[in-house]
Order: structure tokens, then sequence, then C-alpha cells
């Protein structure tokens, strides 16, 4: 492996000095090869629709077009060039002449290479073959690449014509550290980032015309709340305090609420110093809304109409095949008690088990740090090792014991159970939502017994934070909040097999 690496840095490091001495090469020819701009007139997809509108109309028409990209494929033949240039909307090939260009601007193509951006301008025709291609008048330099992109290799399907590229760059760890090359190689990666925008916009849309006011809340916070998590602990100098990043949105969106917004939501980045697997990223994003007046219930007709109207928007379809099932969403969503699922799905009946048993059936999952875990957190390891990785329909688990939800209201009819309800899908959970606690004495004893697991060891378990206490002491109405982990949903949504494939620089350890 190690004299493999190393001949890959000598051939690396050879085809680098070879594309230096072009550089030098350009310049001794009084030619810049860094642009400042170039005026662009067409993009490739624009060049291609333009001609096709003057080819159905009369067909006589010139379409002259300024046009600039990567060069992708190069073929001199001499007195004539082709290659293709390839800009974010796809690929369109240019044609070269001597003729055309002139002795000094032609001899420039022996100085360029595959992944140089160049730009060209001329007028559009069909060749021999049937390709719409750019007769090139003019031709500039705007970026020597001093790296060959791992362009792979490209096959022409010879009865249909159909273009197949195989990717150069195919390891995904190094698709990961260098997404620069992921996103110039693999037109496919791009168009997951693109729908990952369209599913945020929609998102936004929907909320939007629902009343929702978009806000921005402090990342580095005193206190942090609002989920149970290991935090980041960071260093204020100024104030020569403490500063935390934050695990979740709520606490501060729920001050808004007691301040007299009445329906707020928030976009944004959390960060939780926890384990790293396909679904779990340090720095990941958030969606988190309240809305007062609403409960459990109304966040949960909320959250299954901004499912179906997303997917609906994003895929064009309210059907979707998840881990090799169709899901329609604009059926209703099933619900299912905690106790029951753990019950039917997870085989373990836990309100049979006092608190030792149900340490020691932890236990057997291989689960570290169990001593330090109270009931609920003990219930949350089974939960997600015995009963999440089965539902992959959307599925709403409903009604959890007071334990492992601090901040959400008792459940009507018992209060040995809060109002709170996750969605899981997929194997893995995309949406949490609560009827709000709104009771400051009750918030507080809860707070309370969060700092006792905290000072027991469990680091995932939050203090009290007495603001957000005296917040509420001045009256916060009755109100439901939502969770959502947009990167999870994405990778639903575009069916990526990691939360690494949808997150443009994911976290990684140094190379």
């Amino acid at each position: 492996m190690t004299e493999t690496l190393e001949m890959m840095q000598a051939t690396d490091d050879r085809l680098v000095r070879v594309r230096l001495e072009k550089l030098d090469a350009l310049r001794e020819a009084g030619v810049e090869p860094y642009a400042y701009a170039y005026d662009r007139t067409h993009s490739t997809a624009e060049a291609l629709a333009a001609f096709t509108e003057v080819e159905e109309s009369d067909g006589e028409r010139e379409v002259e077009v300024r046009a600039a990209g990567r060069i992708v494929s190069l073929r001199n033949m001499g007195k004539t060039t082709f290659l293709h240039l390839a800009d974010e909307q796809g690929r369109i090939q240019l044609y070269l002449r001597r003729g055309d260009l002139g002795e000094e601007v032609y001899g420039l193509l022996d100085h360029l290479d595959l992944g140089d951006w160049i730009g060209a301008a001329g007028t559009l025709f069909r060749t021999r073959t049937g390709e719409v291609s750019v007769r090139a008048a003019s031709l500039e330099v705007l970026s020597k690449s001093l790296r060959p992109l791992p362009l792979g290799k490209e096959e022409v399907d010879e009865e249909t014509g159909e273009r197949r590229v195989f990717s150069g760059l195919s390891d995904r760890e190094a698709r990961y550290r260098q997404r620069y090359l992921d996103l110039a190689v693999n037109p496919e990666v791009r168009e997951v980032f693109r729908t990952r925008a369209a599913i945020i916009r929609s998102l936004r849309a929907f909320l939007d015309a629902r009343g929702f006011l978009e806000v921005e809340t402090p990342i580095l916070q005193p206190m942090y709340g609002g989920a149970t998590a290991r935090p980041f602990l960071t260093h204020h100098n100024a104030l020569d305090m403490p500063l935390y990043l934050r695990i979740a949105d709520e606490l501060y969106l729920k001050r808004l609420i007691v301040g007299g917004f009445e329906r707020v939501y928030e976009i944004g980045k959390d960060f939780r110093n926890e384990g790293m697997s396909r679904f779990h990223n340090p720095e990941f994003t958030m969606l988190e809304f309240y809305a007062a007046f609403l409960d459990y219930r109304g966040v949960m007709a909320l959250a299954e109409e901004m499912m179906e109207t997303v997917v609906r928007e994003t895929t064009g379809s309210s059907r979707l095949k998840i881990g090799g099932e169709t899901i329609d969403f604009s059926e209703p969503v099933p619900r299912l008690a905690l106790y029951e699922a753990l019950r039917e799905v997870g085989g373990v009946d836990v309100e049979a088990l006092d608190d030792e048993a149900l340490r020691e059936r932890v236990r057997r999952l291989d689960v570290s740090d169990v001593g330090s875990m109270g009931r609920g957190k003990l219930i949350d390891e089974l939960f997600g090792e015995l009963v999440e990785p089965q539902l992959i329909r959307p599925t709403f688990i409903v009604d959890y014991p007071h334990e492992m939800s601090p901040l959400a209201k008792p459940k009507r009819g018992n209060a040995e159970l809060v109002e709170r309800f996750e969605l899981i899908m997929g194997g893995k959970e995309i949406m949490n939502a609560y009827s709000e606690l709104n009771d400051p004495i009750d918030q507080r004893e809860r707070f309370v017994t969060q700092d006792r697991l905290r000072a027991a060891g469990d680091e995932e378990a939050a203090g009290i934070d007495e603001d957000f206490v005296r917040a509420i002491e001045h009256g916060m109405p009755p109100t439901g909040g939502l969770g959502m982990g947009i990167d999870r949903f994405v990778m639903l949504l575009t069916g990526q097999p990691s939360i690494r494939d949808v997150i443009l620089f994911p976290t990684m350890r140094p190379e």
C-alpha cells in the first residue's frame, strides 16, 4: 500500500511539473492564465436550447454565443481540434480551426489540458455526426489547472448515442475529503445537493405560508439544553467565560413564544459531541418550529402535511421508494405507543422491568456507560437498538415516559407519560415533537432531576437553565414544537446511504 501511494504521489508530482511548464509557456506568450472575468452570454444548456429553437423555426438565423467552462475532453487533429466544455448545466462541443483562430491563438491549445477553464465565442452549428457545436472565432484562457481532475472514462453507445461516464473518483473517503473533486467529476452528486436545497426551500415556503416567522438564535450559549446530548465546549476570551455550541434551538425559540411571537422557526446548525456513524455527524442541520395554541396532535397533523408537501414538490410525486418499500406520503401515518412498540417490535416489556433489570437488558446490547444512565436514557437505548432499525415505513411513536422528555407536558389522563411523538422512517428518527411544558414549577423540578443525573456522571443530561425558567414564569401559552433532522430527511428523499453523502463537507479524521 505504501509503495502504491508513493508511486501515485510521484505520478502526481510529475504531472504538476508538466502543467507548471505549460503555465510558464502561456505567460511567455503574453497570456495571463488566471482571468478576472468573462462575458458569458449562454450556459451550455442555454446554447443548446437556443440552437434547437432556431432549428425548429426558420433554421437559417445564426446563433452566436459566448460560452465558458472546463475542458473535459480534447482531440487535437492538427489544423482542427474538438473539445468538450462543461459547466454546471451540462456540456457542449467546441470546433476550433487554425484558420478561424489564427496561428497565435490556435497555438495556445498546446498549453491546455483537461480541467482547464476557457471561454470561447462563435456560432452554433450541427456537425456531420449530429452534435450541436460552437465554431469558435475566439478563445480565452480563464484558469490553468495545475492538478489533473480524476475524470475517469467515457463510453458512447453506438446505437443510441447515450454517453456514459465512469468516474475516476470512486473511493468514498476521498470523495468526502475532496468534495470539490467529487462535484467536479460526478454530476449526479451535484444533483443531490440541488435536491437538498430544493427540500429546504420547500420547508421554508410551507412554514412561511402558514404564518411562521423565520428567526435566528444563538449558536454559542452559556447553558446548553433542549435535548439530551454531549456538547462542545469553548471559551470566550473577552468575557472570560465558557460557552457551549448549541445542541438544539429549542429553549431560545420558546423564549420568543413568551415574547409574543406566536409561530417561529429556525433552520440552522446544531452540534453534538458524540459518536459518528452513517446517521450521525457532529455538525448537522435541524429545523425547529414552535406554534402557540397547538398541542402535539396539532403538530402531528402539520408534520404529516409538511412532509407530504415537500416530498411531492421536490420529487414530483407523493410516492417514494425507501428501503425497498414504496411509500405514499399522502396516506395517514400510523401511530404506535412507545411501550407497545418495544413489546411488539423489540420484544421487551419495559414496564415489567425495574431499573436494575432494565440496566442489565441494555448492558446486553453492548452499550457503554450504562451505570450512569437514568431510566429514561436506558429506555431510549433499547428503543434505538431494537425498534428504530425495523421501522422503515413512516411511523409516529407516541406517549413517552416522562423520564425521557424533560420539556414535554404530562399526557392527559396518565401523568406517567408525556405528550410527545417521534417520526421514525427508514430505520431512524426524523422528527421529534412535544406538547411543550409551560408550567414553570414542573419545569424547574424536571431540570433539577436532569441536574442530578448530570452530577452522577451522565454527560448528556443538561443542567438548570434559570433564565429559561424565569422566562416561562412570565407566562408561555400552550405551545406545540417540532425538531426535524434535515440531513436524514435528505438522505431518504435522495436515496443516499450515509449522512456524509448529503453534507457537502462532513467531519473527517485528519489525513
